[in-house]
């Protein structure tokens, strides 16, 4: 199977869910192009070509051994190193000759230099053929990626044609015994060196790829202040000239309940020798731009989950008769998996919209970093982006890994006790479905994180944030002759808005008089007691937010307002349970 020549909207999304009026520009200054371009048109053109040869490569070769490497696992860990298995290092091999792994990078390194969008979507295919390749592939792009942004060029000029060749790749080592999610605990240490090295003594653990040769490393400098302001960001290489033997170790590979086909480390650093990437006492800011990737990323992922169990579980029951009719002709049944790949077909769409928005930020960003300028035009586009990147990346990893999970699970049910059984893909991508749910931050963090925007929105304009919601009603905008979805979107999230203020209003219990002083309703305990709806709330933006983008779609193509209806009866009822708990807790 091929996952984009055999999808009808994925090719839809492609063409039109992308900006491509702004990103191609952004990535190819004019016409004809070094590479022989001579029109947007070849470009997307060609762009396609890639997904429709990656999208083959995911759904026959990879698809075909991910039951393998589930039962064989990555590989194994010897005298400190990893070894990969015999088939991670088939996809590593096919992913070089494919030169999927250098998609991002820029040309002189060794890359193809093309928009992130693709590939997040290659990701995708790679999720919904094997969630472990995907992550492991994941972790070659990424570390690149911030070496080319964040590292002096003789360092890129170095590594990156090594990570594209697939010889080597790396992880991204924050996590700590004892200190999770609050990164401000960290107690790895960098002692600074006269050469201006540094040595690294500590333990990181649950590190995806932790032998993969390269470490980006959280660790506080000695004598740095506590919290987040004093850790700093460090590169070290498991191999390097100056030291005999290994410069970190890896301590053990974890066995876990699912994604069995990927390695997640213990790593040790006893003096290990290492750069300090960019400024001291920055690294928590670096770290932030790889964990805005990696939760678009992951979202991606999941989406993938989402797909694989879905079209295996609709497959299984358009096949499978009982009570002498197919299942999916049982009343019942029809039901649920309308249900199911309405849920799918929506959280994919707002994906699409959202990498659409992260690619424009992520290349504006890294032009603003090399150059230190925008032109009035681009900072407008910066702006923009970055807004609509911040606000969805909690949503779409909330949303799509809660949803990878649930879908998962229905999708066993579907095939009854032969879900059950390990013959059957549909246990494997459930069990990987809890990956994406815990790793760069669980559902409840990034409920959190979606609360923190909203207050800060709220207190930084409180006079805006209330007028807004308050003393704006859609009616006027009704009757200036707009569709029948644009109708429905517009009635329903002014309901939504309605019903967040007032819980607003009831956890953090402001005087009328004292509205627009932020400070006065803002305490500690009122805040508190707003985090309870965090989760609620984060549901409620996700749904919103999709119903968003499908009414768009709607209105670039009047076909899609089918599925702008089908998602909008599937979530009105979750909206108004969620407004009832809102009301009564």
């Amino acid at each position: 199977m091929n996952y984009y020549s055999d999808e009808k909207d994925w090719k839809w999304l492609f063409r039109n869910g992308l900006d491509w009026d702004t990103i191609i520009p952004l990535y190819y200054e004019s016409f004809p192009t070094e590479d022989g371009f001579n029109s947007k048109e070849e470009v997307i053109d060609f762009l396609e070509e890639i997904l429709i040869s990656t999208g083959e490569w995911a759904g026959t070769k990879v698809a075909d051994r991910a039951h393998l490497l589930d039962v064989e696992g990555a590989g194994v860990v010897k005298d400190g190193k990893t070894f990969p298995g015999p088939h991670l290092q088939a996809l590593y091999k096919e992913a070089a000759e494919l030169e999927m792994i250098g998609l991002p990078f820029p040309a002189k390194l060794g890359g193809m230099e093309t928009p992130t969008s693709i590939l997040l979507i290659v990701l995708e295919q790679l999720s919904r053929a094997c969630l472990s390749s995907s992550t492991q592939m994941a972790f070659f792009t990424s570390i690149g990626e911030m070496i080319h942004r964040f590292c002096d060029e003789e360092t890129a000029e170095r590594l990156i044609p090594k990570i594209a060749r697939a010889e080597i790749s790396g992880s991204m080592c924050l996590t700590e015994p004892g200190c999770g999610s609050d990164l401000g605990m960290i107690s790895t240490s960098a002692t600074p060196r006269e050469d201006g090295k540094y040595l690294l003594n500590g333990a990181k653990i649950f590190i995806t790829n932790g032998g993969g040769g390269l470490g980006f490393v959280l660790a506080k400098v000695k004598g740095s202040e506590d919290g987040l302001s004093g850790i700093s960001l460090f590169l070290a290489e498991q191999e390097i000239d100056e030291v005999e033997g290994l410069n970190y170790i890896v301590a053990k590979n974890e066995e876990k309940m699912g994604m069995h086909g990927s390695f997640t480390c213990e790593v040790v650093y006893e003096n290990t020798v290492a750069t300090l990437v960019g400024e001291e006492g920055a690294g928590f800011k670096y770290m932030l731009h790889l964990m805005n990737e990696a939760r678009i990323a992951v979202g991606m992922q999941a989406l993938g989950t989402i797909e694989a169990s879905l079209g295996y579980a609709v497959n299984y029951a358009n096949e499978r008769v009982q009570f002498g009719k197919p299942l999916s002709e049982l009343p019942l049944m029809r039901r649920n998996l309308e249900d199911f790949t309405t849920e799918r077909d929506a959280i994919r769409a707002l994906l699409i919209d959202t990498i659409s928005h992260y690619d424009i930020f992520q290349k504006l960003d890294l032009k603003k970093k090399k150059t230190g300028e925008l032109t009035k035009e681009e900072e407008i586009l910066f702006n923009e982006a970055q807004l609509w990147t911040r606000k969805r990346t909690p949503l779409v990893k909330y949303y799509a890994c809660e949803a990878a999970t649930t879908l998962t699970q229905r999708s066993i049910q579907v095939l009854g006790g032969y879900g059950f059984m390990q013959e059957y893909p549909v246990e494997r991508i459930h069990r990987d479905s809890f990956g994406p749910l815990l790793y760069e931050g669980t559902s409840q963090i990034q409920a959190l994180m979606a609360l923190k925007d909203i207050m800060k929105y709220a207190m930084k304009d409180p006079k805006r944030f209330f007028s807004n919601v308050l003393f704006k009603h859609p009616t006027t905008e009704l009757l200036n002759g707009n569709n029948e979805w644009s109708k429905s979107f517009k009635s329903n999230h002014y309901k939504f808005k309605k019903k967040m203020v007032g819980l607003l209003m009831k956890c953090l219990r402001p005087n009328v008089s004292e509205l627009l002083n932020a400070k006065s309703w803002a305490s500690d305990e009122n805040v508190s007691e707003l985090m309870e709806h965090a989760e609620t709330l984060c549901q409620a933006l996700s749904y919103m937010e999709t119903a968003r983008v499908l009414c768009e779609h709607a209105n670039k193509d009047e076909a899609r307002k089918d599925l702008y209806f089908r998602y909008n009866t599937l979530i009105v009822p979750r909206l108004a349970a969620i407004y009832a708990d809102w009301s009564i807790r």
